[in-house]
């Protein structure tokens, strides 16, 4: 559903964002609630019949506040279309109020009726061709418990798809974690604003494929209001990666210096080293161990490989470099600790990955900066290295761990992961929602920082080098599992595709 992706907004918003923009809506542009209410159900309706087409039998889980209501818009619409619908409540609907307790009315005055839900009635009567979720909405503060916990279960035992409605029940709308429990969603479809929480944290894991809906709602309703985070967008590659000179070589295309590959770890340099030059680098240099040499050319000898084994042996290297890449397979050994002094101390524009990060955080603070930039690519388990504390703290808070990293270190944050997010040191926050599952194995790291040190001696901008390498690693990795399916991929897949994504057209 690559196209659905692309055609979603750039900007995601906090929950109070969003609920902010809703409330201009109706107060300062005149919108009534219940009408942005049946456009929301009739967003969510439409998605279900289009993604469902052959669908005659839905459940619809409603609980309390607006979520509620715009579940019973979407089970009147159903039973008007002639579906077969049975709506579980996980509350009274006759407690509902304002415009949720008149989408009940109207939904009863249809001639619907609301079974309370119980959670020991016998799971056949629950079957359906699809399952609604509108138990809970985004203002959901607290750990999911008693009925609602049983109506989550419920809805994850089922064997239907699931379409959730604006998030799926028991999802924090801002972290992406999980209140207890939630419902993994099928598709959720989302209105008004993107959620940031359906971006971060285990949101990917619950949210599924996301349809998006402002439901007319007009810009000036979010001026004034910054977002949290922006979406990459595939149409930037173009302007930041036009076609070249005609008269442009190999000096004009950026010296690039990559340092690592301790004994036993030579492949990761190797596939930093070739990602660099696949994404148009023009001259990569590979200064690494002795009895790493051999790997590191084997098969690739555009590559210019120096044994060093001493830090002072990077000092010609160091000289002529625009940037350097320092970390994959550097290991931390006393050779590894003076390579990594050895290229801080020469302020060259730097990606540190890998045991890069491990040593950084062993060994420097904030006061390990670069003037030139830094470019931090850490995993979860790095980035809490990093900052004193682990990789869950980080899962549980991606937002604000990867702007804490950036303005601590005072660098170009990358937080991989699941929609990988690249934060400056401005606090500016970019998300990517590219790439895919198959992309968790050996290597595929090393691959994103040749990516971006390849881009930062072309571009000279640390932040443009980060968004963009980012950006291509992850459409590279989903070509790749495309072709063959994301199991069974490897780090080396993504070559092809690097290169035909540095030169969009």
């Amino acid at each position: 559903m690559s196209g659905l992706r692309d055609n979603l907004p750039e900007a995601v918003y906090a929950a109070a964002q969003v609920r902010a923009i809703d409330r201009a809506a109706i107060d300062g542009l005149g919108i009534l609630g219940y009408e942005l209410m049946s456009r929301a159900g009739r967003f969510a309706f439409d998605v279900l019949r289009r993604r469902w087409p052959e669908a005659r039998k839905l459940v619809v889980y409603c609980g309390a506040g607006n979520n509620a209501g715009d579940g019973y818009v979407v089970a009147r619409l159903a039973h008007a279309a002639g579906l077969s619908v049975r709506v579980e409540a996980a509350a009274p609907p006759e407690r509902l109020g304002g415009d949720a307790q008149r989408a009940w009315q109207d939904a009863r005055g249809a001639g619907l009726s609301a079974e309370p839900f119980d959670a020991a009635a016998e799971p056949s009567r629950f079957a359906a061709d699809v399952v609604v979720d509108a138990l809970l909405g985004t203002g959901l503060a607290r750990t999911v418990e008693g009925r609602f916990a049983d109506a989550v279960d419920r809805i994850n035992e089922s064997r239907a798809p699931v379409l959730a409605i604006d998030v799926p029940s028991g999802l924090d709308a801002d972290t992406g974690w999980p209140l207890g429990r939630a419902v993994r969603a099928t598709v959720t479809a989302t209105f008004v604003g993107l959620k940031q929480g359906l971006f971060l944290g285990a949101g990917p894991d619950y949210c599924g494929e996301i349809e998006f809906s402002d439901l007319a709602v007009p810009p000036e309703a979010s001026a004034g209001l910054a977002p949290s985070m922006r979406r990459m967008r595939l149409e930037s590659l173009k302007a930041v990666l036009p076609p070249r000179a005609r008269t442009a070589h190999k000096g004009t295309n950026g010296r690039l210096l990559l340092v690592g590959g301790a004994p036993g770890t030579a492949g990761a340099i190797r596939l930093a080293a070739e990602a660099a030059l696949r994404v148009g680098a023009g001259l990569v240099y590979v200064a690494t161990d002795r009895d790493s040499a051999g790997t590191v050319l084997g098969g690739r000898p555009e590559l210019m490989c120096r044994p060093v084994a001493r830090a002072e042996d990077l000092d010609p290297l160091l000289e002529v470099a625009d940037g350097v890449v320092l970390g994959p397979g550097l290991g931390r050994s006393e050779w590894s600790r003076a390579l990594w002094r050895r290229v801080v101390a020469a302020d060259r524009p730097l990606v540190v990955d890998a045991d890069g990060l491990n040593l950084l955080a062993e060994l420097g603070g904030a006061e390990r900066t670069s003037a030139a930039g830094w470019v931090l690519t850490p995993h979860p388990g790095e980035a809490g290295r990093l900052l004193g504390s682990d990789a869950e703290a980080v899962q549980r808070d991606r937002l604000g761990s990867v702007r804490e990293l950036a303005a601590r270190h005072r660098a170009t944050a990358v937080l991989k992961g699941a929609c990988t997010l690249v934060a400056s040191r401005e606090r500016d926050v970019r998300v990517c929602d590219y790439g895919n599952p198959g992309m968790g194995t050996a290597g595929v790291g090393d691959v994103l920082a040749g990516v971006v040190g390849g881009l930062l001696v072309q571009l000279r901008d640390v932040g443009t080098a980060a968004r963009t390498g980012v950006l291509l690693h992850a459409r590279a990795g989903d070509d790749a599992a495309a072709e063959g399916g994301e199991r069974g991929l490897v780090a080396g897949d993504l070559f092809p595709a690097l290169r035909r994504w540095s030169n969009p057209r």
